[in-house]
């Protein structure tokens, strides 16, 4: 039994190439899939830091309109718009700062956004 086993073939001739979208088939380059992975991530980073923005903002006029006057509420709601809009800036500059790491290593494509979105919608 112990000799059949070692006749078994365990690295196919011409390498693993994997299934489904992230597979090496149809001759893609690993850096390719690479970005493609990076791609999406980030993709889904970026719109749900984008809901999370818009509800803080939202959050924050209703905490204001709200307030009826009293300071307290009405600082809390202002510290509110503040941490979304900060979040906002962070959210912002990390892609131009992962746009140029992917520049500088040569992934041109890192953050293609569009490709992300067309790849989620239903065909």
């Amino acid at each position: 039994m112990i000799n059949k086993l070692t006749q078994i073939n365990l690295a196919p001739d011409g390498g693993y190439k994997g299934f489904g979208p992230l597979g090496l088939e149809n001759n893609q380059a690993p850096i390719g899939v690479f970005s493609m992975f990076l791609t999406s991530a980030i993709g889904l980073i970026t719109v749900i830091g984008i809901i999370w923005f818009v509800f803080t903002i939202i959050m924050g006029a209703v905490g204001i309109i709200s307030s009826g006057g009293d300071k307290a509420s009405n600082e809390n709601a202002k510290k509110k718009i503040s941490s979304g809009l900060i979040g906002i800036v962070v959210l912002i500059s990390g892609l131009f700062i992962v746009n140029l790491v992917g520049y500088i290593f040569g992934i041109e494509s890192i953050l293609n956004i569009g490709g992300f979105i067309n790849q989620i919608t239903i065909k």
